[in-house]
């Protein structure tokens, strides 16, 4: 990793956004999500933990055979779209964290292949690396159906239609979390919509292409744009929350982590931030379905106080 603590830096036309965004009385809502077993399951049906809190009614085998087919498809599209076999060595905790080494060259005919990128111990390959992850940025955008191929494209939805039905709906209730959080139609710059105003951001132990590519896979980059996932492998969640404060520095901006690990739970509380613990068991609430915004607006309103917006949460 080669970032030295500098957090990212907003350009003025995102900032005057931001501004508009709080200027308007309403309280803006930033949502800081984990990713495996809170937006996504995999680890869970890899390890089988997640049938086995079934009690015997899911069949585990069957659990891990859908996580080992998302592990085979996500190792195949980090290697062959995102370069991960050349940079799975040089994680950065977010995607623009070598910006400054990034001279905007054209890269439309670029050889990525043929350029020696090496460990990024000088500004040449650091360069290099930030060229890899413009070009990471620019395909991440796009979207997965401009990435791989339309008998891909069907085996994946297949898959993510099976997984979603032996989860008893976990992987689209989260999305819908997302969707009433979020009018994708008017979405605008850092992930954030004009009529919500909630902002959606991943911070994930996990390295920072394959959970970009998860967020492909699994359905979630309409509502987490490529700037706001954070990898917190090497630098820890409570570094990533305090950029995130940084980034959304103002009185307006309310910030909630969701997850299910005790690292984010110690991180919000330093950042005194409401944490919602989500909740592998079949019988709980904090679990997907189960989760909605109201739910997080109770969060929300015991740290903040009550407000319009969440009066209004359905």
């Amino acid at each position: 990793m080669l970032l030295q603590g500098q957090g990212q830096t907003m350009n003025a036309n995102t900032s005057q956004k931001l501004e508009a965004l709080a200027s308007d009385g309403v309280p803006v809502n930033v949502y800081i999500w984990d990713m495996d077993e809170t937006l996504i399951l995999l680890r869970s049906l890899l390890n089988g933990t997640y049938a086995e809190s079934f009690n015997g009614s899911k069949d585990v085998k069957r659990g891990v055979e859908i996580g080992e087919k998302w592990e085979k498809h996500i190792l195949k599209i980090c290697d062959d779209c995102f370069f991960y076999e050349q940079v799975e060595d040089c994680n950065e905790p977010f995607i623009d964290s070598l910006k400054e080494y990034d001279d905007g060259k054209d890269l439309s005919r670029y050889d990525f292949k043929q350029d020696e990128f090496a460990s990024p111990t000088d500004d040449l390959n650091k360069r290099k690396l930030a060229y890899r992850h413009r070009a990471v940025a620019e395909r991440y955008e796009k979207g997965l159906a401009r990435i791989v191929d339309s008998g891909t494209m069907s085996v994946l939805d297949e898959l993510y239609e099976v997984t979603d039905g032996y989860t008893d709906r976990w992987l689209s209730s989260a999305r819908a979390f997302l969707e009433q959080c979020s009018n994708v139609k008017e979405a605008s710059v850092d992930g954030t919509d004009r009529s919500s105003q909630d902002i959606h951001i991943l911070v994930t132990s996990g390295a920072l292409i394959p959970s970009l590519v998860k967020c492909l896979l699994f359905r979630l980059d309409t509502f987490l744009r490529h700037e706001n996932v954070y990898s917190s492998i090497d630098v820890g969640k409570l570094q990533c929350f305090k950029w995130i404060k940084e980034r959304y520095n103002h009185p307006k901006f309310r910030f909630c982590a969701i997850g299910d690990g005790w690292e984010e739970c110690a991180a919000a509380q330093t950042m005194q931030w409401p944490f919602v613990k989500i909740d592998l068991q079949p019988d709980s609430s904090y679990r997907f379905p189960g989760v909605t915004p109201k739910t997080v607006s109770y969060y929300f309103a015991a740290v903040y106080g009550n407000s319009d917006a969440d009066t209004n949460k359905e």
